[in-house]
Parts: C-alpha cells; sequence; structure tokens
C-alpha cells in the first residue's frame, strides 16, 4: 500500500470516528464520572450542571477520534496486510496483533486529547474550552502532562483495538460461512460489529477505569505513580470488582460505537474503492 492509500484509510476512519462519536459522547461522559465517582447520579448531574453537561468535552473528543480513531482503524488494514493475516485462513492472533500495534500507534498521537476530554467530562462546574485546560495543564505539568496516563492507555488501545479487530474480522469469517454472506454485505458487518463490541466490553473495562483514574489526577497533585499503583490503590480501597465499575455504560457506548464506526468505515473503504476488512 502507497502513502496516498494509507492516508486515504486513516482519512476516512478519521471521518467515521468524528461522525459516530456525536451519539456516543453523552454515554462516555456517564461512564467516565460514574468511574471516579460509586455514587454519581445522572439526575444531580443534570439537575445541578444543566442538559448538556452531558457533553462537556466533545471539543477533545472530535480531536481524540481525528488522530487516535483514525490510526487505530485506518492503520489495520496496512498492519494486516504486513503481519500477513489478510489470508482467510489467518489465525486469530495475527488479526489481535495487527489490531493491537495500531492502537497503541493511535493511543501515543491521541493521548493528550484524551486527557484533556477526562478532565473536561469530569469538571462539575462551567463547561470548560479546551485552551483553559491545555493552558493548566502546560502551567502546572508540562508538556509531559499531556502524555500523562499513557502507559494505562497504550495497553487500554492494545486490548481494545486488538479485540475489537480481531475479534470483528474473526467473527465476520463465522458468520460468512454460516450465513453464505459475503464480508461486504451489511447484515455481515452488522452482526460481527456487534459481537466485537461485547467483546470490548469484558477485555477493556478494567483498563479503561485504570486510564481514567490517572488522566483524572488533578493538574497540580499526583495520586498515583503508576499503572501498578493505581491497580494497587483502587483493589486495596475499592475492592476487586471496582474495576469493572462502569461495565454496563461501557457496553452500551461500546456496542453502538463499534457498529456505527466499523459499518461507516466499511462503506465508506467501499465507495474509496478499497477491499472489505
Amino acid at each position: 500500500m502507497d502513502w496516498k492509500e494509507l492516508c486515504g484509510e486513516m482519512g476516512l476512519a478519521g471521518t467515521t470516528a468524528v461522525i459516530v462519536v456525536n451519539g456516543t459522547h453523552p454515554i462516555d461522559t456517564f461512564k467516565t464520572r460514574l468511574q471516579i465517582d460509586p455514587l454519581f447520579s445522572l439526575k444531580t448531574m443534570l439537575r445541578s450542571e444543566g442538559p448538556l453537561a452531558v457533553y462537556k468535552g466533545i471539543s477533545a473528543a472530535w480531536l481524540r477520534e481525528a488522530t487516535y480513531t483514525s490510526m487505530k482503524l485506518g492503520l489495520y488494514g496496512p498492519i494486516k496486510k504486513l503481519y500477513g493475516a489478510n489470508n482467510s485462513d489467518a489465525s486469530f492472533f495475527l488479526k489481535f496483533a495487527a489490531g493491537s500495534t495500531a492502537g497503541v500507534i493511535g493511543s501515543f498521537f491521541g493521548n493528550p486529547f484524551d486527557v484533556m476530554k477526562t478532565l473536561m467530562m469530569t469538571n462539575k462546574g462551567e463547561k470548560q474550552s479546551l485552551v483553559k485546560v491545555s493552558g493548566a495543564i502546560m502551567k502546572d505539568l508540562g508538556v509531559s502532562g499531556f502524555w500523562r496516563g499513557l502507559e494505562a492507555n497504550a495497553v487500554r488501545a492494545c486490548v481494545l483495538n486488538g479485540t475489537k479487530m480481531g475479534c470483528y474480522d474473526q467473527i465476520k469469517g463465522y458468520v460468512v460461512n454460516a450465513s453464505g454472506w459475503s464480508r461486504s454485505d451489511i447484515k455481515t458487518q452488522f452482526a460481527s460489529a456487534t459481537g466485537a463490541g461485547f467483546c470490548m466490553a469484558c477485555t477493556v473495562t478494567p483498563f479503561d477505569g485504570l486510564r481514567t483514574r490517572l488522566m483524572n489526577q488533578p493538574t497540580d497533585k499526583k495520586l498515583y505513580s503508576g499503572i501498578l499503583d493505581c491497580f494497587k490503590q483502587t483493589v486495596q480501597k475499592e475492592g476487586p470488582m471496582s474495576l469493572y465499575r462502569g461495565f454496563l455504560p461501557i457496553w452500551a457506548r461500546f456496542a453502538p460505537q463499534a457498529t456505527g464506526q466499523l459499518v461507516i468505515f466499511e462503506l465508506l473503504r467501499k465507495l474509496a474503492g478499497f477491499e472489505a476488512l
């Protein structure tokens, strides 16, 4: 694949992600608040902060999708071919590895916007702008502050995108064999994306929670030394099941998001002349 095709794949992926995130962002806000505060009440938030509070951080989310998701989706096809996983008999491990690699690369570039998005969503005061949040991070932490929680974010992206793309690709094969539909059939894509969304929620929830805690630390204070310390403190203080706090909203977000992203992405790729994943 040449650079023109690679940029095309990433452009289509970014466009898809920015479209879809507008519908799933409120669920993400609910999930993030719940991970930080087990007593969180959506009713209380809406009453005290207004109905648009569920869209806090949406500007950072757009930039996050335009970077992180454009890479984790757009790079999957090329990396899949590089790993030799584009054959029908390729192992799930190779597909998982291709998705994981794309996810880790994307997480590095999207991390600054993830940090800002998390801080903006968990802020209980007036809606904050990107300029204000980025200024506070720069003032208190410097440039490195934008990559706070990168370790957890990279692990999350590795597991998430490996599961998402690996399961989507693998389930597609099962659906095609069982139904006789083609890989490019929207029914195949929808069924495969729905299954992948559930698998993602099962594998990613603990890493998602740890990432949220690390990124939500005050800009002028450090609560955790890293992902292992965050894991240790969380389990000791709140118990091991606290790692799965927010599972239902995560599933509620991943199911439509994964389905929307993958189906729309495949449609745009088809219109652009690319073969089905």
